[in-house]
């Protein structure tokens, strides 16, 4: 065994195997071989002991380390943003209908606090006033969000 081993007779390693895998994969991918010929010499690339038995296997194939012409792309030009938009400004109508709930909740409150403080000052029952102050204006402000008074167009 004095004999150095020829390079084809020597064992190869995952790595070499890999590597030539690669090889494959990118000649598949380039139109070289078809899938029955890619799946056939994938087996084979896994199950070769010496590195001329992968040698055989890529005889065909263009070295994937050779330098090849660049390939040209189309460089598109970034699309542009739409226009920002100034942002949303509440409408008159919106800012109206927020200050009636507001001046509705306030009075309605207040009217309840009053009416609370008489019932607990007096022995018997007091009527609930408030619901005629509360009811009928939040009736109204319940029927115009239902049409959608101060909605802005955009909504």
């Amino acid at each position: 065994m004095d004999q150095p081993v020829p390079q084809e007779n020597m064992r190869v390693s995952d790595a070499d195997r890999k590597r030539v895998a690669k090889q494959v994969e990118v000649a598949h991918a380039e139109g070289r071989l078809n899938l029955a010929e890619f799946d056939e010499r994938t087996a084979q690339i896994w199950a070769a002991r010496t590195y001329g038995e992968l040698a055989l296997l890529t005889a065909d194939l263009p070295d994937v380390s050779v330098v090849r012409p660049p390939v040209v792309q189309v460089q598109h030009p970034a699309p542009t943003p739409p226009p920002a938009q100034p942002p949303a400004r509440r409408s008159r109508r919106g800012r109206v209908v927020r200050a009636a709930v507001g001046a509705w909740l306030t009075v309605s409150v207040l009217n309840v606090v009053i009416w609370g403080m008489v019932q607990l000052t007096t022995p018997h029952w007091v009527y609930p006033w408030w619901i005629w102050v509360a009811g009928p204006w939040g009736a109204l402000l319940v029927m115009g969000w239902l049409l959608g008074w101060g909605r802005s167009d955009r909504d």
